[in-house]
């Protein structure tokens, strides 16, 4: 089974990490290669692509699998949509797809005001001219909100320098914190942002469900995403407590039950030559309420209070792989 992953650029070495925060770290021998290998998971091949190709290498069959930007995704993808995506939000590769005008449009500030411009440079016989390296994606946006005079003009590179240059009005790019847009003179629009996209997974079922095997392996790699995606909040808590019995331990952790944990707290006897009387607890608990928990556990009785950041949390069953490959996921 072969899954594209990002060659170079911003998501390549957030993918990277990402891959091996998960337990699928990838082998490539040299920058200059453009396969590589996951130990972990042999039979799996690593194609890396350009970021913008990985939706058509996975839609045309090169590739299973593929890691990417959701705008490249809703961008690329064909109107068969052969490219399903599996898990939506990997947690890494945050940004935004917006427009953006130049600081001296003073009366522009929402999509309204650049409707109504767009109907004032139509009625003077011009077209607002906008930039954008995501025409199908801002066209159809524009539309949907009754905008429909303008020109998108593609671009390549940054395009921040559009306006000045005097080749295009305004701009439709991506950004993730929008300094360098307000270094350019820009400022986003009200309601001017088209998508918020961060890298994701996608797959070709079609071609997955011909072989048992790569289906096999894609279901290895969905489940360690998704466990380690599902843990990352997480911390498990263990502690002794000296009580009378268990019941009781459980009800002092219970009587708060935002601290008691993920499903409530696991309190197990510790056998002790010497005492009898103490029990050992254990609970999941988020990391923003970790050192709350922690106290709250104290006041319980509390010693040898230990904590641990998960590296998997797996569910019941892999929701992102069952709803996608149906009865073939049981299989």
């Amino acid at each position: 089974m072969r899954i594209a992953l990002p060659s170079d650029g911003e998501l390549y070495d957030s993918t990277i990490a990402f891959m091996r925060a998960c337990g699928l770290t990838v082998s490539r021998p040299n920058s200059r290669r453009y396969t590589g290998t996951v130990p972990t998971i042999p039979g799996v091949e690593v194609l890396f692509q350009r970021t913008a190709d990985v939706t058509q290498k996975v839609e045309e069959g090169s590739a299973e699998l593929g890691v990417t930007g959701l705008d490249r995704v809703f961008e690329y993808r064909n109107d068969e949509a052969r490219a399903a995506v599996l898990i939506e939000d990997l947690e890494y590769g945050r940004c935004e797809f917006v427009m953006a005008v130049p600081d001296s449009w003073m009366d522009v500030t929402s999509l309204s005001d650049l409707a109504d411009l767009a109907l004032e440079f139509r009625q003077e016989g011009k077209q607002l001219r906008i930039a954008t390296k995501y025409p199908r994606l801002l066209r159809g946006y524009l539309y949907e909100r009754g905008i429909n005079y303008f020109t998108l003009v593609p671009a390549s590179g940054a395009m921040e320098a559009a306006p000045a240059a005097g080749y295009a009005d305004l701009i439709a790019d991506l950004t993730a914190s929008g300094v360098t847009l307000r270094e350019n003179q820009l400022k986003q629009l009200d309601e001017g942002t088209i998508l918020a996209s961060q890298a994701c997974l996608i797959a070709n079922p079609v071609l997955l469900s011909v072989s048992r095997e790569a289906l096999a392996l894609a279901r290895s790699i969905v489940e360690l995403m998704e466990g380690h995606l599902r843990a990352e909040p997480y911390y498990r808590l263990t502690a002794n407590v000296r009580a009378a019995s268990a019941e009781e331990v459980s009800s002092t952790v219970l009587a708060r039950p935002d601290l008691a944990g993920l499903r409530g707290p696991t309190v197990a006897r510790v056998y002790n030559i010497e005492e009898q009387d103490w029990f050992n607890v254990s609970l999941l608990i988020k990391k923003g309420q970790l050192l709350e928990a922690v106290d709250h556990l104290r006041n319980c009785g509390a010693i040898d209070v230990a904590a641990s950041q998960l590296s998997y949390l797996f569910d019941g069953h892999s929701e992102a792989y069952e709803n996608l490959f149906g009865r073939n996921a049981k299989g």
